[in-house]
């Protein structure tokens, strides 16, 4: 959808896009600087597999900040890769042999399943409900789980929907999975500074301490610090087996994550968050701007998102996702994403990493539309 947008806007169409998942806001000017200065400072060589040692440490300590050091994090429990997407794709390569199950709840992010399928797993969808914001429930978590079961992938805040899990709700689902002690965790926190609606800060997976020899965390810089095109995100796991494996097999794959965005990335962690605040202020305004404009369309049914830049309607009443997000483009010339992508075909995602006034035109082009 964004290169049919760019396509009809190279051709003189004025299409608004709401179909890319990245800030558009500039990377932060000390970040900048870091990368000035690390190109003059000659950071142009190889690099340690695992990471530069000051970054894998501003990480650990970046985590146990967030968990007020439930689990101890040290430097050495970390990878740095090449963006969060590579170290996901690590982490499920490390894991999963041909067979293995991983439950993915629906709607989710369009690359989990894929990737398992790369590395011959087997994909366990799970249909969660427009009536429990789409997060998993411990009921469907049960019903899905088997011995064959290896890995779980949740991801909080969530892209497409926006829902966040409470600490109540992970309880639940890790009181299921203490039963099947096999099974692994991967946490996708990549967009957990961008929460809207608990005053305490992220909710992360490290603070369930029983779980640190099963639990894989992937953040990295990229939605938070604005900085996608910079691509380095990393693992975090206290299992020492499984950090290997994956410095192993990035070994051989990339041999290290580019330096000069390292030090950027080892920048953006160490220097404050005033930047990360102030973009989270502007997202929450355009939030609070979508969620009042699209209220306004009759028919439109979604959840206020409390977390990540998207909203997720559900526009079944129009036709599915995909029949919706073509009359869109087409005719009112705003580009979304349908929900089929995201295994929930009934809806359509908005993103609102674009400017207030191009949200205002795109939601009274869709209203006029589907009106």
């Amino acid at each position: 959808m964004a290169a049919r947008a760019k396509a009809m806007k190279a051709a003189g169409v004025d299409v608004v896009s709401m179909s890319l998942g990245e800030p558009d806001m500039d990377t932060p000017e000390h970040v900048r600087r870091a990368v000035q200065e690390a190109v003059d400072d000659h950071w142009s060589h190889y690099g340690p597999v695992a990471g530069i040692p000051a970054l894998r440490e501003a990480v650990a300590n970046y985590q146990n900040s967030l968990s007020g050091n439930a689990i101890p994090w040290i430097a050495d429990d970390v990878v740095v890769s090449v963006g969060a997407k590579m170290a996901i794709y690590n982490t499920i390569q490390a894991i999963i042999n041909p067979g293995d199950e991983v439950i993915i709840p629906m709607p989710s992010w369009v690359s989990y399943s894929e990737m398992v399928k790369l590395a011959e797993g087997t994909v366990v969808p799970v249909q969660t409900t427009f009536e429990n914001r789409y997060c998993l429930t411990p009921e469907e978590l049960r019903k899905a789980l088997t011995s064959k079961t290896r890995l779980i992938i949740l991801c909080s805040p969530n892209n497409p929907t926006g829902a966040v899990y409470s600490h109540a709700e992970l309880e639940a689902l890790l009181a299921v999975l203490r039963e099947y002690p096999d099974v692994y965790i991967l946490a996708d926190e990549i967009y957990n500074e961008l929460l809207y609606t608990n005053t305490q800060g992220p909710i992360t997976f490290s603070s369930f301490t029983d779980f640190a020899d099963r639990l894989v965390i992937i953040n990295g810089v990229s939605k938070a610090y604005a900085m996608t095109g910079y691509r380095v995100g990393w693992i975090m796991s206290k299992n020492k087996g499984f950090i290997n494996a994956c410095i192993r097999l990035q070994g051989q794959q990339l041999t290290c994550a580019t330096m000069v965005a390292q030090k950027a990335a080892e920048a953006a962690l160490t220097g404050g968050k005033e930047c990360v605040d102030q973009m989270r202020e502007v997202f929450a305004s355009r939030r609070k701007l979508i969620c009042s404009l699209a209220a306004e369309i009759p028919g439109f049914k979604f959840h206020e998102p409390e977390g990540a830049f998207y909203l997720f309607p559900d526009v079944s009443k129009w036709g599915t996702g995909d029949e919706v997000a073509e009359r869109l483009l087409e005719e009112a010339h705003v580009a979304v994403v349908s929900g089929s992508a995201f295994g929930c075909p009934s809806c359509i995602r908005l993103s609102y990493a674009i400017s207030e006034d191009e949200i205002r035109i795109a939601l009274a082009r869709m209203a006029a539309l589907l009106k």
